[in-house]
């Protein structure tokens, strides 16, 4: 096993482990402010109360998602210090302002939030949240636009005497045309993520018997609220994805062609497949189940568009980009991902996404006209909504960087040739080991202090103090609310 194979396996367990917190954090921190500005509006006790309750239970996928993503920035050092070399000009601005603007919007709110349900004004402490909500969606931009140039680098310019890519347009990294899909795709993701774990959540927690009927009908509420979370931004998702399919169509036709097991150019009605077999060496496809016409249309939006094919393309790269050594590590003689990872990560993505899609209508029909279904396989259903939906979102990073491949950057640099010349074998498989065995750690910890506050439940009502009333102590010190 080379250092790349290693130091890959570390980048991936990294990246999708931290992407599990991501969705949640963004999503939650929407329907939190929603659920506060409600009960502001409503003075409905339940809304309180749910804003309470998931608010724990934020704050603890929040803090784990800030810890697993610190690390993300050091492994580039350790792992790709070549990679991080070359586009270090180029990625320095954009996470420069993530940090610096983004993030500390967010925690800095999120600490009023936390600390100033007794001191802040209400409508105040619930602008709090929607500006934490805003500082999350800020950090998603701009670590979008990072990932975006990698799909499709653009303004920049190549520097031959230092070997690195050199930032000439800010704004055109900013507004690249992968970015301005992938942002709105990722966060109608997200939102879905965030209710799909409402409704599974409360789900669960409708089903025990030790409740009362108020709390009955308040887990039943935001199982109803979660679902119809899920099914708009699931609908939100699958436009996004459309729009982003044409760009990629564009701007990386392998990954299409390879997402599609597509290995010869279709001079206009592509089929889509629905199951494809190729040889071993993915140079040739052996059988396949198609839709005749729809690749053209999801990929060029018009039924006879043209989609090239993996076998064009793979002689076409070879001729412009030469025998990179890079691509030599994936392929002997050319520039393909791994076809059966990327033509299954896609179809996961799609197929979970839909299902969670379906799951959602089925508990809003289950749930109609305040029924109150308690049978043992709608608890298992709901539940598993959330599970089925961070997996979508999982493999969709999966296909998205596996598509890519052999380029770290697309068209500029191989993954080969981004890793640490400087590491041996010896010290990437120690780093993979120790990173594991933490996260790991870090993953019963989520899950123990998940577990612990889900079984616990709403909190009873209990109307907060008002500051904006006369009578409040300005020099009271601020409070831990939780």
């Amino acid at each position: 096993m080379e250092v790349v194979d290693i130091a890959r396996y570390q980048f991936g367990i990294i990246t999708v482990y931290h992407f599990l917190f991501v969705p949640i954090t963004i999503g939650l921190s929407l329907i939190i402010a929603v659920f506060e500005t409600q009960w502001l509006r409503t003075k409905d006790p339940a809304y309180l109360r749910l804003t309470k309750f998931f608010g724990k239970l934020f704050l603890i996928n929040f803090a784990i998602g800030v810890v697993t993503g610190i690390v993300q920035e050091f492994q580039f050092g350790m792992n790709w210090s070549d990679y991080s070399r070359f586009v270090g000009d180029v990625f320095g601005a954009p996470l420069a302002i993530e940090g610096l603007l983004a993030f500390f919007l967010e925690s800095t709110f999120l600490g009023l939030w936390i600390f100033g349900w007794d001191k802040l004004p209400r409508a105040l402490h619930a602008a709090c949240m929607w500006l934490v909500h805003i500082g999350t969606l800020f950090s998603a931009y701009f670590i979008l636009a990072a990932n975006s140039w990698m799909q499709n680098p653009v303004g920049h310019t190549y520097n031959s005497v230092t070997g690195r890519a050199e930032l000439t347009d800010f704004w055109a990294v900013m507004v690249n045309p992968v970015q301005l899909v992938a942002f709105p795709h990722v966060v109608t993701a997200c939102y879905m993520t965030g209710g799909a774990f409402v409704a599974g959540v409360a789900a669960w927690l409708h089903l025990r018997r030790r409740h009362n009927d108020e709390d009955h009908r308040l887990y039943l509420k935001a199982v109803r609220i979660g679902a119809v979370v899920t099914l708009i931004a699931g609908a939100g998702v699958v436009v996004t994805g459309d729009l982003q399919g044409k760009v990629m169509t564009e701007v990386q036709p392998m990954k299409m062609a390879a997402a599609e097991g597509l290995y010869e150019t279709s001079e206009g009605c592509a089929p889509f497949s629905i199951l494809t077999i190729g040889t071993p060496d993915g140079k040739e496809e052996k059988f396949s189940i198609t839709v005749p016409c729809l690749l053209s249309y999801l990929g060029t939006g018009s039924f006879d568009g043209t989609v090239e094919g993996i076998n064009p393309l793979r002689e076409r790269y070879a001729e412009e980009y030469g025998q990179d050594p890079g691509a030599a590590y994936y392929h002997p003689t050319d520039y393909v991902p791994v076809v059966p990872v990327t033509y299954w990560s896609f179809r996961f993505m799609m197929g979970l996404g839909f299902l969670a899609m379906l799951m959602s209508a089925v508990l809003l029909w289950a749930t109609r006209r305040g029924r109150r279904p308690d049978q043992r396989w709608w608890g298992v259903f709901a539940i598993s909504l959330p599970v089925i939906v961070v997996l979508a979102s999982a493999w969709g990073w999966l296909f998205t960087e596996m598509g890519r491949q052999p380029w770290a950057v697309y068209s500029l640099m191989t993954t080969q040739n981004a890793v640490s010349p400087g590491v041996s074998v010896t010290e990437a498989l120690i780093s993979i080991i120790s990173l594991t065995l933490i996260y790991a750690v870090l993953a019963v910890v989520e899950i123990g202090l998940l577990w612990k506050f889900i079984k616990k439940g709403a909190d009873p009502f209990e109307e907060p103090p008002d500051p904006s009333l006369r009578g409040s102590d300005d020099d009271q010190p601020l409070t831990f609310a939780y």
